[in-house]
Parts: structure tokens; C-alpha cells; sequence
């Protein structure tokens, strides 16, 4: 995968104290199993194997069929404008933090995969959170994998294939909400599995990884503080935490990042009980979704709301830092404002709302004012004109 222009473009790497690792992690070879990259606090290393942003081709495949646009073509556009970045963790470094590490549960957008979201996910383990990042196999992944049992082979041979599922598509007058809101529910139980993964690997029980890594996952045992869990996502991955702290009360708080609404169930939103931070885009956002935000105010729980000027939604993955201005406008991968500002303010938001609501002895609470919308750069709320009527 070679890369003609990435000069000065790439994810910015993390800036809390501790260096970050990552490994993938899947238990259960089926479509029923878990399926998520694990980013942790992890040993220094002289010179760290870096992971391939994109992990193959077939992702590429994928992110052509969901943009409807020819693969082979695609492919070289891909490889072209993003074949050789890379993301700023070390691949399967040996875990290591002084304390035990809270846990975030992240869920990724529509169309997006486990490793778009990489500069969020390592700066939260940069800060000592263990990250799971989710691959979901609802079909709203660009592409996922799973494997199948091969019938005929030799004993010694390896008995699994790996089948790659893609994005699906809306069918021709098919009705959009029966199959956003099914997916939305099998998004909210994958998190909840691979919170449940985790549990099973912090009391020390042996999980069998069906990708061979290099990571020894018996050194997180008795690593995480599972009183301390949220969850954490972007888009179709924001309307996920929801529906996750709704069906699992061990998420003590959400952060939906420009969350879009339309999948979940109206029944729901008295229903859930943690507080939850909204962090939206400027250009995303339209009243009707806003609205149903509103539909989660309470006078009790604290639900806050911000709205970064000059961001789009595409500002929240990894994409916003991997194209220079002319393409990154021109394909909405970048709004006004300079991509490091803008999650710079978006993760230390996020940092102190779980401080907040984790109870977490640390430094974050510096970033308070951010969740009010204190900075230059933020708005407090929204800048959608929400009639009352419709809330």
C-alpha cells in the first residue's frame, strides 16, 4: 500500500503520559462472537511496530461499495490517498500502568470499521483507559470478517476461513427504520459482549483469540476497574451508547459523538438513567435530531450538549487528518476548522466528563469549563434552531 502525499498528514499521536498498544482481539470465530481492537497503556519501546491504518484491501472493497463507487477504481484511489498511514500505537506492546485503568466501550459510525477512530482511542488510552474498539457485524460496517469451519481438511491443516461480510444496503422501497433500529440493538449487545470479554479476561479466566497475536492477554489480569466503564461513540455509534446504557446499567455515563437519533425507539429515552455528554458538529446537525436529543434533558441526570464550530461530521474519525484541504473539503472529510483543534477540544471534553461521572482521581477536571462550551471554538448547546413545538 504505498502513499504518493502524505506529506505532514497523518493522526497526531497521543498526548497523555503513557505510551499506547494495540491489539485485535476476536473470541468465538462466528458472526455470534466479539470482534474488537483493544488500545492500553503500554511499555515503552525503542523503536514500535506502527498498525497499517487500514488493515487490508477488502476494507478498502467495502468503503467503495458503501460510498457506490466502483471497487477496482476505488482501490487505487485508497491505496493512493491512504495505503500507507498509520496509527500511533504500538502493535501488541506489552501492557503496563501503574493503576488500574477505567474502561471505554467506542462503537464506530456507519460504513466505518474498528481502526477508523484511532485518534480518539489512543489518546483515551494515552490518559490510562483500557479501549475496546467494536467491529460490528450488523451489516453497518463497511467490512468485517469472521471465519467459518473448512469440512475437508487435513488434521493438521487450518481448519478456518475467513468470510468477509459487507456493507448492506438500504433494498429498493425498503423502509429505513425496521433495519436501523434492528441493528442498533445487535450494536448495543456487541458492546455489551465485548464488556463482558473484557470482564472474563480481567478475572483471569483463558480466552482463546482466534487471531494469533503476539499479545499476552494474561497480563490484564486484574488490570481494569470495572466499577469505572462508559461507553463512547460516533454517529450511528452515538445512537449505540444510548441504546447500550439503556439494556446495561455497568455503562456508568455516555458520550455520543454527532449522534444520529434516527435508529432508536422513542420508548427508550426515559428509560435510560446515566448522564450523557453530546459533542455535535456544526454542519450535521438538522432540528428533528436535535430534538430527540432534547428528549433525553432531565432535571437529575446531567445531559450535556456542545457543538464545535467549524466541524463536520466526518471531523470525528481519523480521515479529517489524512487528506490535505482541497480533497479533505471537497469529499467532506474536513470542516473550517484545523483537525487538531478540533479533537484536541473534543477529547478533553471527553476526558472530563468521565472524570466527572467515573470519579476519577486525575487531572481532567482542568477541561470543566469545555462542557459548558467555554472556549472560543465551542458552542454551549447547539447552533440548530429547535422550534419547541417539535420537541
Amino acid at each position: 500500500m504505498g502513499n504518493a502525499c502524505s506529506s505532514n498528514l497523518g493522526i497526531p499521536p497521543a498526548k497523555g503520559p503513557n505510551a499506547v498498544g494495540c491489539t485485535d482481539f476476536m473470541m468465538d470465530h462466528t458472526t455470534q462472537g466479539s470482534f474488537f481492537r483493544l488500545y492500553y497503556p503500554c511499555q515503552e519501546t525503542e523503536k514500535p511496530e506502527q498498525p497499517d491504518w487500514v488493515p487490508c484491501v477488502e476494507y478498502f472493497n467495502g468503503l467503495a461499495d458503501f460510498m457506490k463507487i466502483n471497487r477496482t477504481l476505488s482501490e487505487r484511489i485508497f491505496n493512493y490517498l491512504f495505503g500507507s498511514f498509520k496509527i500511533p500505537a504500538s502493535v501488541d506492546a506489552p501492557f503496563k500502568s501503574n493503576a488500574k485503568c477505567p474502561v471505554v466501550i467506542f462503537s464506530h459510525g456507519l460504513g466505518a470499521f474498528r481502526t477508523l477512530y484511532s485518534a480518539i482511542c489512543a489518546e483515551l488510552a494515552s490518559q490510562g483507559f483500557i479501549v475496546a474498539s467494536v467491529e460490528h457485524r450488523d451489516q453497518s460496517a463497511s467490512a468485517t470478517y469472521y471465519f467459518r469451519e473448512k469440512t475437508d481438511c487435513a488434521p493438521d491443516q487450518d481448519h478456518l476461513v475467513r468470510e468477509w461480510m459487507y456493507y448492506r444496503s438500504l433494498q429498493h422501497g425498503e423502509r429505513e427504520f425496521p433495519l436501523r433500529n434492528k441493528q442498533v440493538k445487535q450494536r448495543a449487545d456487541e458492546c455489551i459482549l465485548a464488556l463482558d470479554r473484557l470482564t472474563e479476561i480481567n478475572s483471569g479466566l483463558t480466552v482463546q483469540n482466534v487471531l494469533q497475536t503476539q499479545f499476552d492477554w494474561t497480563t490484564l489480569e486484574n488490570s481494569m476497574d470495572l466499577c469505572r466503564i462508559a461507553a463512547v461513540g460516533h454517529s450511528f455509534g452515538g445512537a449505540t451508547v444510548i441504546e447500550a446504557l439503556c439494556k446495561e446499567v455497568k455503562f456508568k455515563c455516555g458520550i455520543a459523538l454527532d449522534s444520529w437519533m434516527f435508529p432508536l425507539d422513542d420508548e427508550l429515552f426515559p428509560r435510560v438513567k446515566q448522564p450523557i455528554f453530546f459533542i455535535n458538529s456544526e454542519k450535521f446537525q438538522w432540528a428533528g435530531n436535535i430534538s430527540r436529543m432534547k428528549k433525553l434533558d432531565s432535571a437529575v441526570i446531567q445531559r450535556k450538549m456542545i457543538t464545535i464550530r467549524g466541524t463536520v461530521h466526518q471531523s470525528f474519525p481519523d480521515f479529517t487528518f489524512l487528506t490535505g484541504n482541497w480533497i479533505g473539503k471537497l469529499m467532506k472529510l474536513k470542516g473550517e476548522i484545523d483537525p487538531e483543534v478540533a479533537m484536541d477540544l473534543c477529547n478533553k471534553a471527553t476526558l472530563a466528563f468521565l472524570q466527572r461521572h467515573l470519579g476519577l482521581q486525575k487531572n481532567f477536571n482542568q477541561w470543566d469549563p469545555l462542557i459548558d462550551g467555554q472556549d472560543d471554538n465551542l458552542i454551549q448547546g447547539t447552533n440548530v434552531t429547535v422550534l419547541q413545538s417539535s420537541i
